[in-house]
């Protein structure tokens, strides 16, 4: 029985001597060749005998180094694997336990994409998530504003926001086209204060000036038109909008 097991291990460490593995602690009595062999694992796809190493490296040598780049390594696995909710959580808790890391901004930026990339990917279900994701990216924009990682967060944060108003301009429409034009007045109005200067204020201002002409806020529904006739005289929002508001 031991000579079989002798045999395994050899040809288990015979095959883990890679190019990778060459020359490096592979003891798996030690936290370097506990994490040397994870992330070999790691970088072969062999996610859960990376983890296995990682958590083994944390529970039996707490104290060492390589103990936090071990929690960081599993987040980074986590993400690897597109297992965004396990990854956002290990990022999340590696932050809050050591806030002062060198790589803060990483971490940080990681939690965010990984937060961003559980979000539907239409519009017309739940994005109460989005507003945690835009959190987490003003927390790396604000936080490192000389991180490698501030003009993706920009990026990526303004995604984020260009979903939401597309999603009340979602809503919005559902309403104007039902003639629910109260309902929908209001939307448009919430898109016209919460997401100036984005792709969705031409057609809230042709929403708003109709809506709020349906219900008899004439004024109202002037002052929409005269921002229309303004900021896109050349639409064929305003061209609708001034139809109507002719009638």
């Amino acid at each position: 029985m031991k000579v079989l097991l002798t045999i395994v291990l050899s040809i288990f460490f015979t095959a883990c001597t890679s190019p990778d593995l060459q020359n490096v602690n592979i003891d798996e009595k030690t936290p370097e060749g506990l994490y040397n062999l994870a992330n070999y694992f790691a970088k072969n796809s062999r996610y859960e005998d990376a983890l296995a190493r990682l958590r083994t490296l944390k529970n039996k040598f707490p104290y060492s180094k390589l103990a936090v780049e071990a929690e960081l390594k599993i987040a980074d696995i986590e993400y690897d694997r597109e297992y965004w909710p396990e990854a956002e959580t290990a990022y999340r808790l590696f932050k809050e336990f050591h806030p002062k890391h060198e790589r803060s901004d990483y971490v940080s930026h990681r939690m965010a994409l990984s937060q961003f990339n559980q979000l539907p990917s239409t519009i017309d279900r739940d994005l109460t998530d989005a507003y945690t994701a835009i959190r987490y990216f003003e927390d790396v924009i604000n936080s490192y504003p000389n991180s490698k990682y501030v003009a993706e967060a920009k990026e990526h944060k303004n995604k984020t926001i260009k979903m939401l108003a597309e999603k009340e301009q979602y809503i919005a429409s559902f309403y104007f086209i039902r003639e629910h034009y109260l309902s929908a007045l209001l939307r448009y109005e919430g898109i016209l204060t919460r997401f100036k200067g984005l792709d969705t204020e031409r057609g809230a201002l042709y929403g708003a000036a109709v809506s709020a002409y349906e219900i008899k806020e004439i004024e109202k529904a002037k002052n929409y038109l005269a921002q229309l006739a303004s900021k896109y005289p050349d639409s064929n929002e305003y061209k609708n909008a001034k139809d109507k508001l002719s009638q």
